[in-house]
Protein backbone atom coordinates (compact mmCIF):
# COMPACT_ATOMS: atom_id res chain seq x y z
CA UNK A 1 0.00 0.00 0.00
CA UNK A 2 1.57 3.58 -1.37
CA UNK A 3 2.22 5.83 1.79
CA UNK A 4 1.49 9.39 1.64
CA UNK A 5 4.66 10.57 3.15
CA UNK A 6 7.97 8.45 4.25
CA UNK A 7 10.05 11.18 4.82
CA UNK A 8 7.90 12.16 7.39
CA UNK A 9 7.38 9.10 9.62
CA UNK A 10 9.36 10.31 12.63
CA UNK A 11 8.27 13.92 12.73
CA UNK A 12 4.25 12.32 12.29
CA UNK A 13 4.86 9.68 14.85
CA UNK A 14 5.71 12.56 17.03
CA UNK A 15 2.98 14.47 16.50
CA UNK A 16 0.56 11.54 16.26
CA UNK A 17 1.37 11.17 19.80
CA UNK A 18 1.64 14.92 20.99
CA UNK A 19 -2.09 15.07 19.03
CA UNK A 20 -3.46 12.13 20.69
CA UNK A 21 -2.41 13.28 24.56
CA UNK A 22 -4.59 16.44 23.78
CA UNK A 23 -7.63 14.75 22.77
CA UNK A 24 -10.51 15.41 25.09
CA UNK A 25 -13.23 12.48 26.21
CA UNK A 26 -16.62 13.56 23.82
CA UNK A 27 -18.91 15.03 26.63
CA UNK A 28 -20.16 18.32 27.83
CA UNK A 29 -19.08 21.78 26.24
CA UNK A 30 -16.01 22.61 27.53
CA UNK A 31 -15.62 26.72 28.66
CA UNK A 32 -14.75 28.88 26.07
CA UNK A 33 -11.59 29.70 27.33
CA UNK A 34 -8.82 28.44 24.75
CA UNK A 35 -6.46 27.47 27.39
CA UNK A 36 -9.00 25.55 29.28
CA UNK A 37 -9.66 23.79 26.25
CA UNK A 38 -6.58 22.53 25.46
CA UNK A 39 -5.84 21.89 29.20
CA UNK A 40 -9.24 19.91 29.77
CA UNK A 41 -8.99 18.03 26.63
CA UNK A 42 -5.07 16.92 27.64
CA UNK A 43 -6.20 15.87 31.19
CA UNK A 44 -9.49 13.90 29.88
CA UNK A 45 -7.00 12.01 26.80
CA UNK A 46 -4.83 10.32 29.73
CA UNK A 47 -8.45 8.41 30.99
CA UNK A 48 -8.83 7.36 27.34
CA UNK A 49 -5.69 5.95 26.94
CA UNK A 50 -5.20 4.82 30.96
CA UNK A 51 -8.62 3.38 30.64
CA UNK A 52 -9.59 2.03 27.26
CA UNK A 53 -8.35 -0.33 24.31
CA UNK A 54 -8.46 -1.68 20.92
CA UNK A 55 -12.09 -0.60 19.32
CA UNK A 56 -13.28 0.72 22.24
CA UNK A 57 -10.34 3.29 22.44
CA UNK A 58 -10.26 4.17 18.61
CA UNK A 59 -14.07 4.94 19.02
CA UNK A 60 -13.84 6.95 21.63
CA UNK A 61 -10.93 9.13 19.66
CA UNK A 62 -12.72 8.87 16.97
CA UNK A 63 -15.55 10.43 19.11
CA UNK A 64 -13.52 13.09 20.39
CA UNK A 65 -11.79 14.01 17.05
CA UNK A 66 -15.30 14.75 15.72
CA UNK A 67 -16.78 16.43 18.91
CA UNK A 68 -13.50 18.73 19.70
CA UNK A 69 -11.67 19.53 16.57
CA UNK A 70 -13.26 21.11 13.64
CA UNK A 71 -12.74 18.11 11.63
CA UNK A 72 -14.52 19.54 8.54
CA UNK A 73 -12.56 22.86 8.08
CA UNK A 74 -9.23 20.90 9.20
CA UNK A 75 -10.33 18.09 6.04
CA UNK A 76 -11.34 20.67 3.80
CA UNK A 77 -7.85 23.17 4.77
CA UNK A 78 -5.98 19.66 4.34
CA UNK A 79 -7.38 18.88 0.52
CA UNK A 80 -6.22 22.21 -0.62
CA UNK A 81 -7.53 23.26 -4.00
CA UNK A 82 -8.47 19.97 -4.61
CA UNK A 83 -11.79 20.61 -2.08
CA UNK A 84 -13.25 22.40 -5.01
CA UNK A 85 -13.23 19.47 -7.85
CA UNK A 86 -14.30 16.84 -5.58
CA UNK A 87 -17.44 15.80 -5.74
CA UNK A 88 -20.20 16.42 -3.14
CA UNK A 89 -20.61 12.39 -2.49
CA UNK A 90 -16.11 12.72 -2.33
CA UNK A 91 -15.96 15.31 0.10
CA UNK A 92 -18.55 13.32 2.22
CA UNK A 93 -16.53 10.38 2.11
CA UNK A 94 -13.34 11.71 2.34
CA UNK A 95 -14.28 13.92 6.23
CA UNK A 96 -15.58 10.55 7.19
CA UNK A 97 -12.74 8.70 6.07
CA UNK A 98 -10.10 11.02 6.87
CA UNK A 99 -11.65 10.87 10.24
CA UNK A 100 -11.63 7.40 11.24
CA UNK A 101 -8.26 6.54 9.64
CA UNK A 102 -6.95 9.03 11.96
CA UNK A 103 -8.86 8.17 14.85
CA UNK A 104 -7.76 4.47 14.19
CA UNK A 105 -3.63 5.42 13.31
CA UNK A 106 -4.06 7.17 16.95
CA UNK A 107 -5.18 4.23 18.70
CA UNK A 108 -2.77 1.72 17.30
CA UNK A 109 0.43 4.18 17.66
CA UNK A 110 -0.22 5.85 21.49
CA UNK A 111 0.48 2.48 23.04
CA UNK A 112 0.52 3.01 26.91
CA UNK A 113 0.31 5.97 28.90
CA UNK A 114 4.15 7.15 29.78
CA UNK A 115 3.51 9.46 32.02
CA UNK A 116 2.86 12.92 29.60
CA UNK A 117 2.01 16.14 30.73
CA UNK A 118 0.80 19.33 28.97
CA UNK A 119 1.97 22.33 30.29
CA UNK A 120 0.46 25.84 29.59
CA UNK A 121 2.41 28.54 28.14
CA UNK A 122 1.27 32.13 26.57
CA UNK A 123 -2.35 32.65 25.21
CA UNK A 124 -2.44 34.66 22.10
CA UNK A 125 -5.67 35.91 20.86
CA UNK A 126 -5.44 36.76 16.78
CA UNK A 127 -7.41 38.08 14.53
CA UNK A 128 -10.75 36.32 13.09
CA UNK A 129 -11.87 34.93 16.75
CA UNK A 130 -8.48 32.56 16.24
CA UNK A 131 -6.34 32.22 19.55
CA UNK A 132 -3.17 30.91 20.00
CA UNK A 133 -2.27 28.76 22.99
CA UNK A 134 1.16 27.53 23.17
CA UNK A 135 1.97 24.39 25.83
CA UNK A 136 4.78 21.81 26.12
CA UNK A 137 4.14 18.20 25.89
CA UNK A 138 6.75 16.85 29.13
CA UNK A 139 7.65 12.94 28.21
CA UNK A 140 9.30 11.22 31.22
CA UNK A 141 11.94 9.96 28.36
CA UNK A 142 13.00 12.74 26.22
CA UNK A 143 13.04 16.52 25.29
CA UNK A 144 9.40 18.32 25.68
CA UNK A 145 7.73 18.87 22.42
CA UNK A 146 6.55 22.31 21.79
CA UNK A 147 3.22 22.41 20.59
CA UNK A 148 0.91 25.28 19.37
CA UNK A 149 -2.85 25.15 19.63
CA UNK A 150 -4.98 27.30 17.27
CA UNK A 151 -8.71 27.56 18.74
CA UNK A 152 -11.60 28.78 16.77
CA UNK A 153 -15.25 28.96 17.78
CA UNK A 154 -14.62 26.94 20.67
CA UNK A 155 -12.77 23.73 18.78
CA UNK A 156 -9.12 22.88 18.04
CA UNK A 157 -8.34 23.94 14.72
CA UNK A 158 -5.21 23.13 14.22
CA UNK A 159 -1.58 21.99 15.94
CA UNK A 160 2.00 22.44 15.67
CA UNK A 161 4.46 20.40 16.38
CA UNK A 162 7.61 22.38 16.95
CA UNK A 163 6.44 24.70 14.41
CA UNK A 164 5.02 22.13 11.55
CA UNK A 165 1.42 22.90 11.00
CA UNK A 166 -0.08 19.20 11.13
CA UNK A 167 -3.33 20.59 8.84
CA UNK A 168 -0.46 21.79 6.56
CA UNK A 169 1.55 18.94 6.26
CA UNK A 170 -1.55 16.07 5.60
CA UNK A 171 -2.09 18.88 2.70
CA UNK A 172 1.00 18.38 1.30
CA UNK A 173 0.67 14.57 1.54
CA UNK A 174 -2.98 14.55 0.10
CA UNK A 175 -1.85 16.64 -2.88
CA UNK A 176 1.05 14.87 -3.06
CA UNK A 177 -1.09 11.76 -3.49
CA UNK A 178 -3.21 13.05 -5.93
CA UNK A 179 -0.88 14.06 -7.92
CA UNK A 180 0.56 10.64 -8.07
CA UNK A 181 -2.46 9.06 -8.66
CA UNK A 182 -3.89 11.16 -11.84
CA UNK A 183 -4.62 14.27 -10.17
CA UNK A 184 -8.03 13.11 -9.11
CA UNK A 185 -9.58 13.28 -5.04
CA UNK A 186 -11.30 9.26 -5.55
CA UNK A 187 -8.18 7.18 -4.95
CA UNK A 188 -7.18 9.26 -1.87
CA UNK A 189 -10.68 8.62 -0.98
CA UNK A 190 -10.26 5.06 -1.21
CA UNK A 191 -7.06 5.07 0.18
CA UNK A 192 -8.13 6.08 3.40
CA UNK A 193 -10.97 4.47 3.32
CA UNK A 194 -9.33 1.25 2.92
CA UNK A 195 -6.96 2.39 5.96
CA UNK A 196 -10.04 3.07 8.68
CA UNK A 197 -11.31 -0.74 7.44
CA UNK A 198 -8.38 -2.55 8.36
Amino acid sequence: MPKLASRRVVLQLAATAAILSALPVAGPAIAADPAQIVQSTAQQVIEIVKTKTGADRQAAILGVLQANFDMPAMGRSALGTHWNQATESERTRFLKAVATAEAKAYSERFGQYGGQTLTIGKVTPRANGVTIVDSRLNQTTGQPIKLEWEVRNDRIADVKVEGVSMVMTRRSDFNSYIQNNGGKVEPLVLELEARAAR
